[in-house]
């Protein structure tokens, strides 16, 4: 990804900042500072898998063992570690420190518990903060209102933000916004290979079908009107968006039972998640 040649000077979010885990999403939370002007000497990348990164970002295996510690630590590792990740972090973490977690399903009070963090923040972004384009959930349980401007500080470049006012929510907001671009793709692939099963070219549906759900969603992002009412005006009676629509809207096994079933599968992993992470804290 392309970063910008002369970067923004108003980004100046709490540093030194730790990003533990450099996977896909880390990754395009640190693509998305770069893009809005993070000065890379402010940051330290810290992932196992010495990951590839931009110029003048380079990772560490383990935690260093240095006098200056992070004002904020981002935690993007993978749930599943994060028992280990915890014990390593703990010393390194002060009563300055701002911890911000995108770990799906590890609460506040855990995070709280297990790392001796005074002030813990949740975030849910996903995948299309790297262009800026993402949405961000946030949930402080034990944050200042300065730490909570600098979570927002710190997101706002990636996109769009929406604080939350139950960590309760937090398994649907991981399920409708945080997996929500991987179902998106799995559409754009499924309405593809619909097209190709109709005798087009496998190129030709695929840039359709990309095409066709970026417009979509542009307009009805700039529209007044619901998403409903739009697909409505779509379909005159008896054409052919209505007979389409039709098959979507069946009550068994249309398009929104299917939403439903697949956000309520990925909100329960997220719940197993949190009591893995509750009973190993």
């Amino acid at each position: 990804m392309a970063l910008p040649s002369s970067p923004t000077s108003d980004f100046r979010p709490l540093s030194p900042i730790w990003l533990i885990g450099c996977g896909n999403m880390g990754k395009a939370m640190l693509d998305g500072w770069l893009r809005a002007g993070l000065d890379p000497q402010l940051i330290q990348v810290i992932d196992p898998g010495l990951p590839p990164l931009p110029a003048g970002l380079t990772a560490l295996a383990d935690i260093p063992d240095v006098a200056v510690r992070p004002r904020t630590l981002v935690l993007a590792v993978k749930p599943q570690t994060f028992e280990a990740v915890s014990e390593m972090l703990a010393p390194a973490i002060t009563s300055e420190t701002l911890v911000i977690s995108i770990l799906a399903g590890v609460e506040t009070a855990t995070l709280a518990d297990r790392l001796g963090a005074a002030a813990v923040i949740r975030a849910m972004p996903n995948t299309p903060a790297a262009i800026g384009k993402g949405v961000t959930a946030l949930y402080a349980r034990s944050a200042s209102e300065m730490q909570r401007r600098q979570a927002e500080t710190l997101t706002a470049p990636l996109g769009s933000i929406a604080w939350i006012a139950d960590e309760g929510q937090f398994d649907a907001v991981t399920a409708l916004s945080g997996c929500g671009p991987g179902f998106t793709f799995r559409f754009i692939d499924a309405m593809a290979e619909a097209g190709v099963a109709l005798g087009l070219d496998a190129a030709l549906a695929a840039r359709l079908a990309l095409a066709t759900v970026s417009g979509a969603a542009a307009l009805a992002e700039g529209s007044a009107e619901s998403p409903a009412v739009l697909a409505d005006r779509v379909a005159s009676p008896g054409g052919s968006t209505r007979e389409g629509l039709n098959v979507l809207d069946e009550t068994e096994g249309g398009l929104k039972e299917l939403m439903r079933r697949t956000l309520q599968a990925a909100a329960d992993r997220s719940a197993e998640m949190a009591a893995t992470a509750r009973k190993n804290a």
